[in-house]
C-alpha cells in the first residue's frame, strides 16, 4: 500500500547539510510550526513580507499556516508548485524554506522565501538553509537561477542573500500594509556566483520528487533516459 509520502513525493524529501535539515512537513509538524510561528517571526513594528501573514491574530496565524501548507500540497503540479521545508537545526524545528515556481520544465527558475522563529535569528541558521536550497535546486533539478527579493529597509535578509551570492536584479514599489508603499530589491543567483555552505547538501527522496515536477520523464524535452544522483 502506498504511503502519503509515495503519493505527495515533496513530504519524502529530505535535505541535509552539516547539523541542518530540511524535509517534507508532516501534519504533526505543521502544529508545531504554528506554534513558532505565533510566538513571533519578526519585531512587531516592521513588517519584513511582502504578504503580511504575522499580523493575524495567534489563533488565526496557527489554522492561517496550516491551511497554506494543505494548499501547497492540494494544489502540487508540474505545471506550478510550492515547495515548503520545515527546518530543523541540531534537531530542533527553527522554521521553514521554500521554493515556488511556475512552468519551471520550460523556465528553469523560481524564488526562494523562508521565515525563522525569533529565537534562532541572528546565528548563521537563515544563510546555512538558503544554501542548502539554493544548491538543491541549481545542483540537482536542473535550475538555471534562482529568484529572491526584500524590501530595502530589511538588511538581515538582504545580506543572506549578499553571503548565498544573489546580484541586485531590479527594484520594484509595492504595497506592503494598508497606506504603505515599500521598495522591493529583486535579486538572482546562478549556480557559478553560489557561495556554498561549510557543509555538503546531501538529499535522500530526490527520484520521486523530480519525476513529481516533471523531470525524467518522456514529457520532459531533454531529460528522458537520465537519472540524477541521490546525493553530490
Amino acid at each position: 500500500m502506498d504511503t502519503v509520502a509515495d503519493l505527495l513525493p515533496a513530504l519524502g524529501l529530505r535535505i541535509t547539510a552539516g547539523p541542518l535539515e530540511l524535509r517534507g512537513l508532516g501534519d504533526d509538524d505543521l502544529a508545531a510550526l504554528a506554534d513558532l510561528a505565533a510566538r513571533g517571526v519578526h519585531d512587531p513594528a516592521r513588517m519584513p513580507f511582502y504578504v503580511p501573514w504575522t499580523q493575524a491574530p495567534p489563533d488565526e496565524l496557527r489554522r492561517g499556516l496550516v491551511q497554506y501548507h494543505w494548499r501547497c500540497r492540494a494544489e502540487f503540479s508540474p505545471e506550478a508548485w510550492r515547495l515548503e521545508l520545515g527546518v530543523w537545526h541540531e534537531g530542533v524545528l527553527v522554521g521553514t524554506q521554500g521554493f515556488s515556481t511556475r512552468d519551471y520544465l520550460v523556465t528553469r527558475t523560481g524564488e526562494t522565501g523562508s521565515w525563522l522563529g525569533l529565537p534562532h535569528q541572528g546565528r548563521g541558521i537563515g544563510t546555512a538553509m538558503r544554501q542548502a536550497i539554493c544548491a538543491f535546486v541549481l545542483d540537482h533539478l536542473d535550475a538555471e537561477e534562482v529568484t529572491s527579493g526584500a524590501f530595502t529597509d530589511n538588511p538581515a535578509s538582504l545580506a543572506v542573500s549578499r553571503k548565498v551570492g544573489y546580484r541586485p536584479n531590479g527594484t520594484r514599489r509595492l504595497r506592503r500594509r494598508e497606506g504603505e508603499v515599500a521598495v522591493n530589491q529583486s535579486l538572482v543567483l546562478t549556480r557559478e556566483h553560489l557561495v556554498r555552505g561549510e557543509h555538503p547538501v546531501v538529499v535522500e527522496g530526490l527520484a520521486p520528487f523530480r519525476r513529481s515536477i516533471g523531470l525524467d520523464t518522456p514529457a520532459s524535452p531533454g531529460t528522458a533516459g537520465t537519472t540524477a544522483p541521490e546525493t553530490p
